[in-house]
């Protein structure tokens, strides 16, 4: 008889998924139900929180229902979600009293302004540059400017967090208060390490605690879901979570993910690295003991793509890719600022431009090559610091399109290795709740990127860096 499956449950910024897969990391049975993303403007992103615990509940029942999980049983589960956006909701019956706002959504960017003369102990105490990205100024928005929430607040019925904790509440039997030390460290409200919500960091923004849900680690027993009786034993950010797909981090060894947006994170075990640029964070965490790492961030991977489509009509603009990607024909240069400019350049603007003419499917390619341009920023920045990086492992959404891959070994001089399974998150996610299986087999042969010279690829990415630094 086949051991019991591990559920993971992995809420991104476009979809919820539930999974059902096996102790080798291999996923049995799948479940997918897209979520409305709804841009009210340049800085305004939100989401339907309702519609996503919705979505969260309709993917499970459907993995839990198949018959093969039937037969074989699930031992416990694990839940990723999207960092970074938060939620406030009604503690007494779990609705959501205002719109998810979205880790894009940069509506306190002026509010946040006044904290500048504090962003250096900002950065020391939680990991991250100050930014409107994280959760911090979206709260402080929520209590200032949503009569539902401050009128909770004065009935004592407000809970806020990051959307985990939403989730959280939603998911299981005891409707607990709590969120997972990667998803809070996110808010910009914790500290490292401490690996708790940071009072000096509260008082400084106007967050009260009683509100915020408590911390527990990421491998950790929350509870048992609602819907089945089934432990619940990790709770992470997606992008962290994905640092474990093939199981215990190798040296030297950086992670790419590229969904929405895309992240560069290399594992610094148990030392937390400070880096004026770039982020700190956990990727790991029990009782006593934490797995730091180093990130930089990309805010407009696929988010860029689907602003391509709609300017200039490229429907299926992903499934066309690839084929565009082989091509020799030379692209413009795509000054990728959708979402604004993460790390290292942590700034608005400018706006979105082309350097250089061509056709709609050259402008599509000089957006990909933008994602790689910014990734390879992120790259020379932890290696000029002494970080050391001899090879790239990517996943996510967009790992699929050979061309990005073999590019992206072009300008790192890194070879970049692909799993045959890109769904990394999940199977991150699955190795962290199953308490970290010593044996957690590769999914199948992957392939290895080596890197190549490619002048011309070059010469566009120095004209990208000219206009940005």
């Amino acid at each position: 008889m086949s051991n019991p499956l591990i559920l993971v449950i992995d809420q991104g910024t476009h979809a919820t998924r539930a999974m059902a897969l096996d102790d080798t990391g291999h996923i049995r049975v799948s479940a997918f139900c897209p979520v409305a993303l709804r841009r009210q403007g340049p800085d305004r992103v939100e989401q339907d929180a309702d519609e996503i615990a919705a979505s969260m509940q309709t993917v499970i029942q459907e993995v839990l229902a198949h018959p093969d999980v039937v037969r074989t049983g699930v031992c416990c589960a694990g839940l990723a979600t999207q960092r970074s956006s938060v939620v406030a909701w009604d503690r007494r019956n779990g609705n959501a009293l205002a719109p998810l706002l979205s880790w894009q959504d940069r509506r306190c960017a002026k509010w946040l302004k006044q904290f500048a003369p504090f962003a250096e102990k900002i950065k020391r105490l939680t990991g991250l540059k100050l930014s409107p990205h994280y959760g911090a100024g979206k709260l402080r928005w929520y209590l200032d400017h949503v009569a539902a929430v401050s009128q909770a607040q004065s009935d004592g019925r407000l809970a806020f967090g990051p959307l985990a904790s939403f989730l959280l509440f939603h998911l299981l039997r005891e409707k607990p208060l709590l969120v997972d030390h990667a998803n809070a460290s996110r808010t910009q409200l914790w500290n490292l390490q401490t690996r708790n919500w940071d009072p000096w960091l509260l008082d400084l923004f106007g967050i009260p605690i009683k509100q915020l849900p408590h911390c527990r680690p990421i491998c950790h027993d929350y509870g048992r879901l609602d819907a089945a009786d089934i432990p619940l034993t990790a709770v992470n950010g997606d992008q962290t979570a994905a640092v474990f797909a093939l199981g215990r981090t190798r040296p030297k060894t950086a992670i790419v993910n590229m969904g929405s947006g895309a992240f560069i994170l290399l594992p610094t075990g148990k030392k937390m690295v400070y880096h004026p640029l770039l982020l700190s964070g956990l990727a790991r965490s029990g009782e006593k003991w934490a797995e730091y790492i180093v990130e930089g961030t990309v805010n407009g991977a696929g988010s860029a793509l689907d602003w391509a489509a709609a300017r200039w009509n490229l429907p299926d603009i992903k499934r066309h890719l690839p084929a565009w990607l082989a091509t020799d024909e030379p692209p413009p240069v795509f000054i990728n600022t959708i979402g604004g400019l993460g790390s290292p350049w942590w700034r608005p603007g400018p706006g979105p431009a082309l350097i250089g003419r061509g056709e709609p499917w050259q402008k599509a390619v000089a957006v990909a090559e933008s994602i790689l341009f910014m990734l390879q920023a992120n790259f020379e920045t932890m290696c000029a610091s002494g970080l050391s990086v001899s090879q790239i492992q990517i996943s996510g959404g967009l790992a699929y399109m050979d061309g990005l891959c073999q590019r992206l070994a072009d300008l790192t001089q890194r070879p970049v290795y692909r799993p045959a399974e890109t769904e990394a998150t999940a199977r991150g996610l699955a190795w962290l709740a199953s308490g970290a299986l010593q044996n957690w087999p590769k999914p199948g042969r992957g392939r290895r990127f080596k890197p190549q010279a490619n002048n011309s690829l070059a010469a566009r990415h120095r004209r990208f860096r000219q206009e940005l630094d």
